[in-house]
């Protein structure tokens, strides 16, 4: 029998000789290899600046402190999420507001964020979850639309004069969106390197922004390295200048730097990167062609107006229920498929009940979660790994569909 895992890093003899070239260097934590990793995600997705941190919670976090988000804030996402896209709204202290999905997507019901926009909201953080990108172009409408409601704290968010779009893109690391890559489309994007993502630095994240009149790329650069080191005026790699020891603490602030050896992986992970995201395509053809004529129902991965990353493949059982969701998830355990569920809704968790959410205020997300499963899709897959997948979900598929 088979072992097929849900979703192995893939890790070559490329990542393993970048990562000894850093531990032989004698530079381990943030250096000159995290500074090139920054200087090639900013290229590649279209921005000035980049910065790396040790995972897109971090980064996001980072990015509501710079924005100056906290207490009397209202920053609005979607039920039908992980918890680090919402937990951190909370971290900074501001109040957490979730909407329903759509009934035939997973994306955020643009109608319903429309309406929870009130006088203190500041953020709107939509997900592009499994790698698709969000319709930004109907978010962008919603924000300008409500821009009369905005009323800016500081000098950052007067520039914007609107609620900040601040993407959820761990999932979307590649992705385009109207001939323009996820990273350059939101008003700040947050991608995660995790080691189940498509892109692979153990642990890590990259926040990227668009240049904005009035804000300074380069200062909201040096407050994130702030944030990140302690309040720490200069990084080690500024310290080891000549007589440079000397260093100023400018608040008390986090520890949450990437490290040389993460974006060593990151590096190598780059130059095969683009042949990863197509052979991710190529799977998602082979599952498509055989499960949609089922009736099976499957995120659109590929259009004319975006191109997804390709991160997860999410299928929807028409008229099952949870339980035998989980029993179609064992069956295929027991044939040596590990499968997965994306995601179990945020307000079912004892967390978000005690902040007061409740799961039949968000019926579209239940449905969506109560049939889904998700399938493996990873680059470690063989043409024939894909084939047995298929053979193995329809013949357990038959006695529910």
């Amino acid at each position: 029998m088979r072992s097929i895992p849900f979703s192995p890093p893939d890790i070559t003899e490329a990542e393993i000789a970048e990562v000894t070239d850093a531990l032989r260097s004698g530079w381990i934590t943030t250096g000159p290899k995290t500074k090139k990793l920054e200087q090639e995600i900013a290229e590649w997705v279209g921005t000035k600046k980049c910065v790396c941190l040790n995972s897109q919670t971090a980064c996001a976090e980072t990015a509501l402190r710079i924005l100056g988000i906290g207490e009397g804030d209202e920053v609005i996402t979607c039920a039908y999420t992980y918890t680090a896209t919402a937990s951190v709204v909370c971290h900074v202290g501001a109040k957490l507001i979730l909407v329903d999905c759509q009934k035939d997507s997973l994306e955020m019901n643009y109608e319903a964020l429309e309406e929870a926009i009130t006088e203190k909201t500041k953020v709107v953080i939509p997900i592009d979850l499994g790698g698709i990108p969000c319709d930004y172009e109907r978010i962008y409408e919603i924000v300008e639309r409500k821009k009369r409601l905005f009323h800016a704290n500081n000098e950052i968010q007067k520039v914007y004069g609107r609620v900040i779009v601040m993407a959820d893109a761990a999932h979307a690391f590649g992705a385009e969106w109207h001939d323009k890559r996820v990273g350059n489309v939101a008003d700040i994007t947050n991608f995660s390197f995790h080691a189940v993502k498509n892109f692979v630095t153990a642990e890590g994240g990259a926040m990227t922004w668009k240049s904005v009149e009035g804000i300074e790329d380069e200062a909201i650069y040096y407050q994130a390295q702030l944030l990140s080191l302690h309040g720490q005026s200069k990084d080690a790699l500024a310290k080891t200048q000549l007589g440079a020891w000397e260093y100023d603490i400018v608040g008390t602030w986090y520890k949450c730097n990437m490290t040389d050896i993460a974006a060593a992986m990151g590096l190598a992970q780059f130059e095969r990167y683009p042949g990863m995201l197509k052979r991710r395509q190529e799977i998602i053809t082979q599952y498509d062609a055989v499960l949609k004529p089922l009736g099976i129902q499957v995120l659109n991965h590929y259009t004319e107006n975006y191109s997804s990353s390709g991160h997860l493949y999410i299928t929807r059982i028409p008229g099952v229920n949870s339980e035998q969701r989980n029993e179609i998830i064992i069956k295929m355990a027991e044939v040596g498929v590990s499968c997965n569920v994306h995601y179990k809704p945020l307000p079912l968790f004892t967390a978000y009940k005690d902040l007061g959410f409740d799961i039949k205020d968000y019926p579209n997300t239940y449905a969506h979660y109560e049939n889904e499963i998700t399938l493996p899709l990873h680059t470690k897959l063989t043409d024939d790994d894909v084939d047995y997948v298929i053979e193995k979900y329809c013949e357990i598929l038959k006695s529910y569909i």
